[in-house]
């Protein structure tokens, strides 16, 4: 007999994991309230770095950059910790992942800034972002986990 699919999710409320299926099915007004309440500081910290630097349309969007990869280094972080901790508090996850580094980062402005570059005649800058964007992202993710992987095993290894 075939094996049922695995329900979709968000990966940070992963019901592969015990902790978090048992959380979601006990208290999943909780899980949800840990992720509403993280989203918010993580975007009125977001747009409060956003208004602080503001940029034209032909610009470099720095702030939104700068917003995007170091959240993208916290998730490589915390998914270390987290994942060194072992099962953790059920709503780590929900709250600082989800919430927090989700409401934090923003893909839609990422891609409204390019399109906003491309329409006001500055596609260099537009091009320069995009691939700035994914790349750096994706290296920031493994240098935040890496490096706290690493920290973690010196300091179980002392």
């Amino acid at each position: 007999m075939p094996e049922p699919p695995e329900p979709r999710t968000d990966p940070d409320v992963d019901l592969r994991v015990p902790a978090d299926r048992q959380e979601l099915a006990v208290h999943p007004l909780a899980v949800l309230a840990a992720i509403a309440a993280g989203g918010v500081l993580g975007a009125l910290a977001r747009a409060g770095l956003q208004h602080a630097a503001p940029h034209p349309p032909t610009g470099f969007p720095w702030a939104t950059f700068a917003v995007n990869l170091s959240g993208c280094l916290l998730v490589g972080v915390l998914m270390a910790v987290l994942g060194h901790l072992g099962v953790g508090h059920p709503l780590a996850r929900p709250f600082l992942g989800v919430g927090v580094l989700g409401g934090f980062t923003t893909f839609s402005t990422y891609a409204v800034d390019v399109q906003e570059a491309f329409v006001a005649g500055a596609p260099g800058t537009a091009v320069a972002y995009l691939a700035a964007t994914v790349f750096g992202a994706l290296a920031a993710v493994a240098v935040g986990d890496a490096a706290a992987s690493g920290l973690l095993r010196r300091r179980v290894a002392r």
